[in-house]
């Protein structure tokens, strides 16, 4: 005779085989499909872990001691942000600055959805995590939703990088319903050179800028910001290569894993979780029009005509929203390449999020 108390299947609820079955769900979506394989499939993972029980990876278990000094302390989604910092080229942003209203248009997708979740009778602080999903960013949402509404982390996590990973298939309608073939097909002059100069001076300037108007974005920015300039001083390779390399590649394990810990039966599995997602498109395509409206509206007033389509690289999905304006522009006429003209706004774009979320921390937390 098995003693079965020795397993868990005594304990096994139906609410756990689908929790195990949505986390294979993540990794067959990250491997078969690609989509955000760096994250959804230790999110997967994390899911099944914490789903079988008497496995004690939560709680006190290993997992449970990730959420509790390394997510909850914002330590991990900080580091990131230093990691993607020293990857990021300020360049096409530096040499067009007109494109960082491109990048703070976007974020009306946040505040336009933060007004609907409160509709929907989410609290604030829920309404806010919610919102920030329009930006687009997978660190900022977890960072906000940390300080707001730790109890809806994994859904909103969940939500944040499953539509990264649509970005092709999401925001191509939204472009083409707001434009038309001609704007489509507008070309815009090529780039000017950034000098090495502009390029230190930038993260600088942005810390001390964006910490005197909004500090509570500053843990968020500065990191970025300080990633940035370890890649553009020219003196600090190995501090750049180990940011954004070893230390973006650790964080990136630790922040799946645990985040996939929070999917628990009991929290998950609810209408709530439905709604944030379904909310979560909402924050998404509506950032993405944020960004295409606003570029119309610029072209009334400029000389130089702006292709609205590089406003909806506003959300921060770098590159993935910069590569889908660039596919749409050479599907409209082959020797468009739009695609440095993107990621001015790209780029903008994770700033504007960052931002966004040190108001939303600044009244609600």
């Amino acid at each position: 005779m098995i003693d079965l108390s020795v397993t868990s299947i005594l304990e096994l609820s139906y609410k756990n085989v689908i929790m195990i079955l949505i986390g294979s769900l993540l990794i067959y979506l990250g491997i078969e499909k690609k989509m955000e394989p760096l994250l959804l499939v230790p999110i997967g993972l994390g899911a099944i872990l914490v789903n079988i029980p008497k496995g004690g990876l939560d709680g006190e278990g290993l997992l449970g001691i990730f959420y509790e000094y390394m997510i909850k302390t914002e330590i991990v989604p900080l580091l990131i942000f230093l990691g993607i910092g020293a990857l990021t080229d300020f360049s096409p942003l530096i040499a067009n600055p007109k494109t960082f209203l491109l990048g703070a248009a976007a974020q009306i997708g946040i505040f336009l959805a933060f007004l609907l979740a409160i509709l929907f009778g989410f609290s604030f602080q829920e309404s806010a995590s919610i919102g920030i999903i329009g930006g687009a960013d997978g660190p900022t949402t977890i960072y906000t939703t940390t300080i707001l509404a730790p109890h809806i982390l994994a859904a909103t996590a969940v939500a944040a990088y499953s539509y990264m990973s649509l970005v092709p298939i999401i925001q191509p309608p939204v472009i083409k319903a707001l434009t038309t073939k001609e704007e489509r097909r507008i070309r815009m002059r090529t780039l000017r050179t950034v000098s090495r100069k502009e390029k230190i001076i930038f993260p600088i300037a942005t810390i001390i800028i964006s910490g005197i108007l909004v500090p509570k974005a500053l843990p968020l920015i500065g990191m970025l910001m300080a990633g940035n300039l370890f890649r553009e001083s020219g003196v600090t390779e190995r501090l750049a290569k180990g940011a954004s390399e070893e230390l973006l590649n650790i964080m990136t394990i630790i922040l799946g894993l645990t985040v996939g810990s929070t999917m628990r039966a009991e929290s998950f599995l609810n209408p709530k979780t439905l709604l944030i997602l379904i909310l979560g498109v909402f924050a998404f395509a509506t950032a993405t029009a944020g960004g295409v409206l606003l570029a119309k509206v610029m072209n009334l007033f400029v000389k130089e005509k702006i292709n609205p389509m590089i406003g909806a690289a506003g959300v921060s999905a770098v590159p993935m929203s910069a590569r889908v304006v660039q596919k749409l522009a050479l599907a409209e006429d082959p020797e468009n390449h739009l695609l440095m003209h993107a990621m001015g706004p790209n780029v903008a774009g994770v700033i504007g999020s960052a931002t966004a979320a040190g108001i939303l921390i600044h009244l609600l937390g």
